[in-house]
């Protein structure tokens, strides 16, 4: 589930304003976000502070078979109810939950239909799967029907880039698009290019990532890459940084974010910032057997200088936290490298959702700026028994009030992808909730 760094080039024509500023402030003025514990953002929000779990006996399918059996699965979601009929027969379930969720990034961000219009807004997003479940049905039809029963749609509905096609194509946005495939570091390498694209002179960028396979053919594809946990008791199935870490459960969903230049921003009159994408670098580990160390350092060093941030301003790290015990060493020893031991509290949400691939990183920058705005640090569920030699502050048990005004996000992707982005407050802001949202129950 990983392929080349981009996978789509620059839409043809896009025109650039010539005002773009390097150095301008790029904000978050919308989020919309579909996690397995929570549908909507304040309801994931709420989840998370609560320590509601998404992850269960995956149901799509029989996996009695199967020695791994959990996954952070979505069920409070019927697609028709939020996107025209005409969409569907045309769609993955993953390209379903990203029009969602650039739907009500717009909505949050107080778009109307028309406000944002032709070149004026690009959109960037990034997949690690493609449209699997998608592909396995006709393939199963291909297989057992022959070819004049394969669906017309199966020529785009598998792509890597297809978000990016459709939410352009439902919005008409034909300003500056890609499409980032980087399993887990793709969703914040699509933020560090979005900033990019605003910089430009783009005003504003649809941006993040979701991800979806939850069919037999993916599930298959992920108890693959051996790093999955065959623990059935979803409280201990995924434990990052402990001592009984044994892999990673998989899920599904993920964010994506209205990006904004600040003045742009302040022209229309938005009511609300999250925050800043302050910093964004990404580095490539070495190949096996090198003796030069992993990049993720390199990428926390140069997302901060990036940011014009020193390690002592960085409040908390939303961390990678693959749950594999050698990979969670490493990120340990980064983090300790650049801040020094037990010096930034560390957490992460991703034991009550699952590893979201592409999705993950978004939902982690929308969840570290929820934690800007609210003052909180959501603890790292399940997680207990830290090894000494880590030297880490994880956070445990119960959420951590904490004046927080900038956040670090990490995130790996397998064959060597490293990510980080710098996310810094802009002042304190109304929480309520945007009127897409479920209320939480």
């Amino acid at each position: 589930m990983s392929g080349p760094r981009t996978a789509s080039p620059t839409v043809p024509g896009a025109a650039r304003n010539a005002a773009g500023d390097a150095h301008e402030p790029v904000v978050v003025t919308g989020i919309g976000l579909l996690a397995p514990n929570g549908v909507g953002l304040e309801p994931y929000w709420a989840a998370l502070l609560a320590g509601r779990s998404g992850i269960r006996t995956l149901d799509r399918f029989d996996v009695s078979r199967y020695d791994v059996r959990l996954a952070g699965q979505i069920d409070a979601f019927d697609p028709a109810q939020h996107l025209p009929s005409r969409l569907l027969p045309q769609t993955d379930v993953s390209t379903r939950l990203a029009l969602v969720a650039a739907d009500w990034a717009l909505r949050d961000a107080g778009i109307e239909p028309g406000d944002l219009v032709d070149y004026a807004t690009g959109v960037v997003t990034a997949n690690a799967a493609g449209g699997f479940e998608f592909t396995h049905r006709e393939f199963q039809k291909l297989w057992s029907r022959g070819p004049s029963s394969v669906s017309v749609y199966e020529s785009f509905a598998w792509f890597y880039a297809v978000n990016t096609g459709q939410i352009s194509i439902r919005h008409q946005f034909r300003g500056p698009s890609s499409a980032f495939v980087a399993e887990q570091a793709g969703g914040l390498d699509a933020l560090g290019h979005a900033r990019r694209t605003v910089r430009q002179g783009t005003p504003a960028v649809v941006a993040g990532g979701v991800d979806s396979a939850l069919d037999p053919w993916g599930w298959v594809s992920q108890i693959a890459s051996g790093r999955l946990s065959r623990a059935t008791d979803p409280e201990r199935a995924y434990l990052p940084f402990d001592v009984a870490a044994g892999g990673y459960v998989p899920g599904e969903g993920g964010a994506l974010l209205l990006l904004e230049a600040a003045s742009a921003a302040r022209a229309r009159g938005v009511r609300r910032l999250y925050g800043e994408i302050a910093g964004y670098a990404a580095t490539f580990d070495p190949p096996p057997g090198s003796p030069r160390p992993p990049g993720l350092r390199r990428a926390i060093e140069l997302a901060l200088r990036d940011a014009g941030t020193e390690p002592g301003e960085i409040d908390v790290v939303f961390a990678d936290a693959a749950g594999v015990q050698p990979l969670d060493r490493a990120e340990a020893e980064a983090i300790g490298s650049v801040f020094g031991p037990g010096a930034v509290p560390v957490t992460t949400p991703k034991p009550l959702t699952g590893r979201l691939y592409s999705g993950g990183g978004p939902v982690d920058v929308a969840t570290a700026l929820l934690a800007i705005r609210d003052g909180v640090l959501p603890p790292t569920a399940g997680s207990a028994d830290i090894p000494a030699d880590y030297r880490i502050d994880l956070v445990r048990g119960e959420p951590r009030p904490a004046s927080v005004t900038t956040a670090l996000v990490l995130a790996r992707g397998r064959w060597g992808f490293n990510a980080a982005v710098v996310v810094r407050g802009v002042g304190r802001q109304n929480p309520s909730p945007g009127p897409h949202e479920p209320h939480p129950s």
